[in-house]
């Protein structure tokens, strides 16, 4: 038998026990050992089985995220390559732009250069024809006025024949002062 504890009371009050008595407490013993069998036949088991369930349920949530991370680094490392490759397309486009633009301007300088020769060298043409047309003019104009002072001079008309043999003459002088 479990003896009493009594606290000091002050007077006229009576001692509590703080050891419970025993045939107050077996019941509550019995009662507990029967709720702790039936929780363990009916709750444990289904309460148990809903934490194992949900533990799985993490884990798949876990392996699902760690999936789903694995593939979206996959997926930003493939986006980087491909912006890493239109960037060098675009850098070999842009170049062959460059060298296109280039190229057709270079073209476009010679064919402009060489039509600027073409109208150079036709104007020299034209004007070494036209010097030799007034060339030829003026000699012929020469002449005659120089035949003419020269009948003059002789007091005297000249024959066809003569002036144009005074004409070769003259040309031929005049024309050898021009080679020079």
């Amino acid at each position: 038998m479990l003896v009493g504890v009594a606290y000091a009371a002050e007077e006229g009050e009576s001692a509590i026990s703080v050891v419970p008595v025993l045939a107050d407490v077996w019941p509550s013993i019995v009662a507990f050992v029967i709720l702790f069998l039936l929780l363990k036949k009916f709750a444990f088991g289904p309460i148990s089985n809903v934490l194992e369930k949900r533990a799985d349920s993490i884990k798949e949530s876990l392996e699902k995220a760690e999936e789903t991370r694995v593939e979206a680094e996959r997926l930003l490392d493939e986006y980087k390559e491909q912006m890493a490759a239109a960037r060098l397309e675009a850098g070999k486009i842009v170049d062959q732009s460059r060298k296109a633009a280039e190229s057709m301007k270079e073209e476009i300088v010679a064919k402009a250069n060489d039509e600027a020769a073409q109208v150079i060298e036709k104007a020299r043409e034209a004007i070494e024809a036209e010097k030799q047309a007034a060339m030829v003019e003026l000699q012929s104009s020469v002449a005659d006025l120089s035949v003419a002072v020269a009948g003059k001079l002789l007091g005297e008309k000249l024959s066809p024949a003569d002036h144009a043999a005074l004409i070769d003459k003259y040309l031929s002088e005049v024309g050898g002062m021009n080679d020079n």
